[in-house]
C-alpha cells in the first residue's frame, strides 16, 4: 500500500509540474504571439515578440524612450536599434504618421526618410505618443 502512496504521490507531483510548465509558455504565447515583422530601422526588417506592458502615463522622460513611426497601413519605423548608442533598451513611444492630402503613401525604411518627407511637407508626425510600451527587439 505504501508503494502505491509514493507512485501515486509521484504521478501527482510529474501532472502539476507539466501542467505548470504549460501554463507558463501559454502565457507567453498568449502575452503577445509568435515573433513577427514588426518595423524597420536603418533599411533593416526588425521582429518582436509583443508584450503586455503599458507604460503610457507613468511620467517617464520621453528621452527614455525611442520613437516609432506608426505608418498606417505600412511597416512602422523606428530610429533605434540593439547596438546603437542611444538605444533605450526595447522602450517604445508610438507616434503616429498622417499622410498630407493628395500624397499617397509609400513605404519607408528609416527615419531619416520620414523626417524629410516631414520637412518636405509630405506627411506630418503626430505631436505627442499615442502608446509607450516595452519590446526586444531583433534583426530579420
Amino acid at each position: 500500500m505504501q508503494l502505491h502512496s509514493k507512485l501515486a504521490r509521484r504521478v501527482t507531483t510529474a501532472a502539476s509540474a507539466i501542467a505548470l510548465l504549460g501554463s507558463i509558455g501559454a502565457s507567453g504565447v498568449l502575452a503577445g504571439g509568435p515573433p513577427s515583422l514588426a518595423f524597420y530601422i536603418d533599411d533593416v526588417r526588425y521582429r518582436t515578440v509583443g508584450t503586455p506592458t503599458d507604460f503610457f502615463g507613468t511620467g517617464a522622460p520621453d528621452f527614455t524612450y525611442d520613437k516609432i513611426y506608426n505608418l498606417g497601413t505600412g511597416i512602422n519605423v523606428a530610429e533605434a536599434k540593439p547596438g546603437d548608442r542611444d538605444f533605450n533598451g526595447g522602450r517604445w513611444q508610438v507616434y503616429v504618421v498622417t499622410w498630407a492630402p493628395g500624397v499617397t503613401p509609400v513605404q519607408y525604411t528609416n527615419d531619416q526618410q520620414i523626417l524629410a518627407a516631414q520637412a518636405a511637407g509630405l506627411l506630418t508626425i503626430g505631436a505627442t505618443p499615442v502608446k509607450e510600451f516595452f519590446c526586444n527587439v531583433a534583426p530579420v
